[in-house]
């Protein structure tokens, strides 16, 4: 692994997933998620503090050491148990139906097999659990569509692999989930990159 992508890139993903105006998104997707939660790109843990009484255990993964021990110093809430797993999405570390709910917030942007990741949620996720997301991605607007198409290239170098023109509610439907509720609207922002969805999914 590169020492960009080692030592650089995660310190540029903190800071930048730090801003203020997605606190509320977290807020909203974090306190619909119960029992035992699996978190898809835990990052430096920016969720966990939102996590409500419903949610019993986080388990976050993430495929970064320097992302993961930033996690571990994270706020929570004092009861909520957490353990941090090192890995990818496209191969979770854990078995079949054994999670409640995989949350997933600003990762499918960045996961190189999103089709298998979604694929791999689905597996851990017990019957009648959900995935609950907030993601940008691919915009309605055909103008801003074409600017996304023209910047994702150089975007992908500079962010770490992200992709600003995922059609990620399409992307879900694909892998076998069953969308039972999608807000989508921009957020703040340029709007090549600030297009999001937010919503619940279910196995079919």
């Amino acid at each position: 692994m590169s020492f960009y992508k080692d030592r650089v890139v995660p310190h540029l993903v903190n800071l930048s997933m730090r801003q203020e105006t997605f606190v509320i998104y977290r807020q909203r997707v974090t306190s619909a998620a119960t029992g035992r939660i699996l978190e898809i790109g835990i990052g430096s843990g920016l969720n966990l503090r939102h996590y409500g009484d419903r949610a019993t255990h986080v388990i976050g993964l993430d495929p970064s050491m320097k992302l993961l021990s930033m996690a571990e110093s994270a706020p929570r809430r004092p009861m909520l148990s957490v353990e941090f797993l090192e890995g990818t999405a496209e191969a979770i570390p854990m078995e079949d139906a054994s999670v409640d709910t995989v949350v997933s917030t600003w990762t499918l942007c960045t996961i190189p097999d999103v089709h298998r990741a979604l694929t791999e949620m689905r597996r851990v996720l017990k019957p009648g659990g959900h995935l609950l997301f907030v993601e940008h991605g691919r915009s309605s607007d055909a103008s801003v569509r074409r600017w996304q198409d023209r910047l994702t290239p150089l975007w992908k170098c500079i962010g770490g692999g992200c992709h600003l023109n995922r059609a990620i509610s399409q992307l879900i439907e694909n892998a076998g989930f069953r969308i039972e509720r999608l807000d989508t609207g921009y957020m703040k922002g340029p709007r090549p990159m600030t297009f999001m969805y937010e919503g619940a999914a279910s196995s079919k």
